[in-house]
């Protein structure tokens, strides 16, 4: 394989060649040319961004990149509004958008968040009631919750009475 290497590079990107890692022979993963990589799709692309944001957050990094969606794009707004972060963009990209976070630290680089936790999944579905919505370190916390009016904070979901799917809690 690796003497064919070259050749397999020229070809286009719907069809990368496998030069290490895992690969699946039979099946739709391979073709008279060699290996190929199987492209897994995202289940959880919520779960993705808090992730990225959790890690790039632990490693003290100014910025933070990923595919940008218009709920993850209301997810860093609450997170903005709520002094989590400094700011965010939302760029063209090559394919699609980009959504950069641009974290934000205290004056001896204290982070500004302590923990991140999803709670809604797609295999277990949280929902709460308007007099019932959760309270993250007894109000000093934030919940996450995707609601009618679209997402707001638990305070503010409290306020217009109104319950949802409890996406994440950040504090």
């Amino acid at each position: 394989m690796w003497q064919r290497a070259p050749q397999l590079l020229s070809l286009g990107r719907e069809k990368w060649p496998i030069i290490c890692g895992d690969a699946f022979e039979g099946g739709r993963n391979r073709d008279e040319k060699g290996l190929w990589v199987t492209f897994m799709t995202m289940t959880d692309p919520i779960a993705d961004m808090l992730s990225r944001v959790r890690n790039a957050n632990h490693a003290h990094h100014d910025s933070v990149s990923m595919p940008s969606s218009k709920l993850k794009a209301n997810i860093a707004e609450i997170l903005k509004s709520e002094g989590y972060i400094a700011d965010y963009t939302v760029e063209d990209a090559k394919v699609g958008k980009t959504l950069t976070l641009e974290l934000k630290y205290g004056p001896s680089r204290e982070r500004s968040i302590s923990g991140v936790r999803r709670v809604s999944k797609p295999g277990l579905r949280v929902y709460a009631k308007s007099n019932n919505l959760p309270k993250v370190l007894g109000g000093l916390g934030v919940a996450i919750i995707s609601t009618s009016q679209g997402l707001l904070t638990d305070r503010q979901a409290y306020e217009k009475g109104v319950g949802g799917e409890v996406l994440a809690y950040v504090w």
